[in-house]
């Protein structure tokens, strides 16, 4: 608009020091605690420095915190006073960070202590209780808001509007599968103001290039497998490698080095058998399961696997997935959990008569939002 100066840019003002002409980025500046209502979400691999980046802004919080009252105005809407930062973790992530005090806003390479300002919640019932209990909090960092149910999206929208308070999220918006995380996360997205996009260094040996994935691995053996497309959207553990069938590893990569065998197999064939079952006909999805549990080479997934990346040089690489176990279990909770496509009733059956692992999918359910108690006799 004429008669209004632009605010000088970081550009201006290195010139204005004789820089000659280069490359300048934006400033990284101090996070602004003056607007009301923002919702942050910054997203990236794990290992991008989401977490470390929320603790920044606990950081200048703190520094913000000295100021006089003249700030104050500018950084409160009522009560709520957006200096006043409050951390929030799910009850389902304790096994991250078991290392760090109770307090800890923990990252990779450090942490700050949150004192009373920290809590971990279930659900987005939980996230209005906090809210409610800290009528002097401006700002809630919530850890993995992908984590949580979809409801979340809307208590965070409307305290935002009401009270003024801003909600900063670092989380993942996809998940290994490269797709959005779920709904909350298209949610997240729906009603964010601000988005802050974080990339880490492609952690493939071999390169340098940008990492803007999460992929998920298993370490049998010292081999390195790859998750299977119909692997448990949520796997809850800590950050330590680990080895074995049970727990997954990740690590953040660029496109040329995030494996993902069996996305094809699942909607070509697990999805249709789940179909079939659903109206019915479970035959054909008993047979396949049955071949997961216990002869994986007479499998579809085998045959699959076999037939796409025989030729392929990476082809050792995608056959590695086939090397961790539990893969019937994994394929069992992606049709009921995921995919809605066959009953609990079926489900316990195939339990039972195959003698599948109960621990691992009563806990693999409960961490996916849709537990099964597997201890009542079934009846078809």
């Amino acid at each position: 608009m004429p008669g209004i100066e632009a605010r000088p840019s970081s550009e201006d003002f290195l010139k204005s020091l004789g820089f000659p002409t280069l490359s300048v980025h934006d400033t990284f500046t101090h996070f602004d605690f003056t607007v009301p209502g923002r919702r942050v979400l910054l997203i990236g691999p794990m290992g991008s420095g989401k977490t470390e980046f929320a603790a920044r802004v606990w950081r200048d919080a703190a520094v913000a915190q000295t100021k006089s009252s003249v700030v104050r105005d500018l950084t409160s809407t009522g009560d709520a006073d957006r200096r006043n930062v409050f951390f929030i973790r799910s009850e389902i992530d304790s096994a991250r960070f078991s290392d760090y005090p109770e307090d800890a806003l923990a990252y990779r390479s450090g942490y700050v202590r949150c004192g009373e300002n920290i809590a971990r919640i279930r659900d987005s019932f939980g996230l209005e209780q906090v809210i409610h209990d800290n009528p002097t909090v401006g700002t809630y960092i919530i850890d993995e808001a992908s984590f949580f149910d979809e409801r979340l999206a809307y208590v965070v929208r409307n305290a935002s509007i009401e009270r003024g308070c801003m909600f900063i999220f670092p989380t993942l918006v996809l998940n290994f599968r490269r797709d959005l995380f779920n709904n909350t996360a298209r949610l997240m997205l729906d009603i964010a103001t601000d988005v802050i996009p974080l990339t880490a260094y492609c952690e493939h040996p071999d390169c340098m290039d940008p990492a803007f994935y999460t992929y998920r691995y298993y370490s049998v053996d010292g081999i390195e497998c790859p998750a299977l497309f119909f692997d448990p959207l949520i796997v809850v553990g800590g950050d330590k490698i680990k080895q074995g069938s049970l727990e997954p590893n990740y690590a953040a990569r660029c496109d040329r080095h995030h494996y993902l065998p069996g996305k094809e197999y699942t909607f070509f064939t697990l999805k249709p058998l789940g179909e079939d079952a659903s109206k019915g006909d479970s035959r054909g999805l008993v047979r396949e399961i049955e071949a997961l549990r216990g002869n994986i080479e007479s499998s579809l997934l085998y045959r699959n696997l076999s037939a796409r990346y025989s030729d392929d040089s990476q082809g050792e690489k995608y056959m590695a997935s086939l090397l961790p176990g539990r893969i019937a279990e994994k394929a069992l909770c992606y049709l009921f959990c995921e995919q809605n496509l066959i009953s609990e009733q079926l489900l316990t059956k195939l339990v039972f008569d195959l003698e599948l692992d109960i621990p691992y999918m009563e806990k693999t359910l409960s961490d996916n939002r849709r537990p099964v108690v597997f201890n009542q006799p079934y009846l078809l």
